[in-house]
């Protein structure tokens, strides 16, 4: 059956320049576990104590995606999102510039605000970039620039910081987000009378009052959970029970992303259209997949295999649900990619902390695959009652 004209128009320009901007802030949301060592050391402090940066991103990305967003009401994508992209450059070069250390993590607090405003504000502004019918294809666009970065981004800062030093990385993200500020500026289109179309704020926030959209928001953030707990241990697991050696890291970290970019694209194609088959597929191979990396790990040719399924399986699931976050978020325009946001972001901050609990038990580097299994079996009973692709 031919698909029909709007499938086949190619999707329009900004939307490149938008993935552009989330691809450099992807890169550095995860580059830094390859680089703390190296900070610690430069600015004297315990290695623990520089893992603070890390968990300041991620408070940052929580609270940055409602209050950017709610702050933004009333001015376009084209005006909002460049200055967004501004305040995480400039928090870049004083990163790679400053000696002190409350400095630095004062200047990644600012990164994730920024970081997540601008997600927030991009995934609404996609959205209103192309029909109702064509939502999931852009939002997976603008989402494949977080893909990318796990793919390319984060191994290139790892290997640029272990050249060059960890500042050369901070410099190579600012340089990233040069393209991306004037192309946002110069591809987005200039809104018209876009203002007076806006619900008031406070029905907007009503939709939150929506079980259905309450429901999909904590489904993408257990899914999203059960992804970052896992793919944080990575590491470990592969230099451990694997035993494969540190080498290995990066090659198991891109399989990861390659498969995360595989699963984007598939819920790209069908999380409108047909997402109930995507979920209702894809969240029990899940709950099969995580307990079947953890039994097989220490075979590294089922590890390398895994990883990427994983990854495929993990993103295509989680983009779909965060695609109907933003479908049931319908009536707030300018809060979708706000409530989208903080449920992915809940996921990320959530899942690691879970999943470097199960380290200290007895299951060791397999604890957090255990723990991904444990999520994606609530995301399982859950499902159902979500109604995933029926009329609200």
């Amino acid at each position: 059956m031919p698909q029909p004209q709007a499938q086949r128009r190619p999707l329009p320009l900004p939307l490149y320049l938008l993935a552009l901007a989330v691809f450099a802030m992807g890169t550095s949301e995860f580059m830094l576990a390859g680089l703390l060592p190296d900070i610690a050391a430069e600015l004297g402090v315990p290695v623990g104590t520089a893992g603070l940066l890390t968990a300041a991103f991620a408070a940052g990305m929580v609270v940055g995606a409602p209050l950017t967003a709610v702050l933004a009401r009333g001015r376009s994508g084209r005006s909002g999102l460049p200055g967004l992209v501004l305040v995480f450059l400039a928090a870049h070069v004083l990163a790679a510039t400053t000696t002190s250390f409350p400095v630095l993590l004062a200047t990644r607090v600012a990164a994730a605000l920024a970081n997540a405003g601008f997600l927030a504000v991009a995934l609404t502004t996609a959205a209103a970039l192309v029909p109702p019918e064509r939502k999931g294809r852009a939002l997976a666009v603008l989402l494949s620039g977080t893909t990318v970065a796990t793919i390319a981004g984060v191994p290139g800062g790892a290997l640029l910081g272990a050249l060059l030093g960890w500042r050369a990385a901070f410099w190579a993200v600012a340089v990233l987000c040069l393209p991306a500020v004037l192309g946002v500026l110069r591809g987005l289109p200039v809104p018209d009378g876009e203002r007076a179309v806006r619900p008031a704020l406070r029905a907007e926030l009503a939709r939150l009052r929506r079980p259905r959209l309450l429901l999909v928001m904590l489904l993408g953030a257990l899914v999203n959970a059960a992804t970052f707990g896992s793919f944080t241990f990575l590491a470990p697991l592969v230099t451990g029970t694997a035993r494969l050696g540190a080498v290995w890291v990066p090659v198991v970290l891109v399989l990861f992303g390659a498969g995360s970019f595989a699963g984007v694209g598939i819920a790209g194609r069908l999380a409108d259209r047909r997402p109930g088959p995507v979920l209702s597929a894809g969240a029990p191979l899940l709950l099969v997949g995580w307990p079947a990396l953890a039994l097989f790990a220490a075979w590294p040719a089922a590890v390398l295999v895994l990883v990427f399924v994983l990854g495929t399986l993990s993103f295509a699931v989680g983009a779909t649900l965060i695609t109907r976050v933003m479908h049931e978020a319908d009536g707030a325009p300018t809060l979708a990619g706000a409530y989208a946001t903080a449920a992915l972001n809940t996921g990320a901050v959530l899942g690691p902390l879970l999943a470097g609990l199960a380290l200290g038990t007895a299951a060791g580097d397999r604890g957090p695959l255990w723990v991904s299994a444990a999520l994606v079996a609530v995301v399982l009973l859950l499902l159902p009652t979500a109604r995933v692709g029926s009329p609200a």
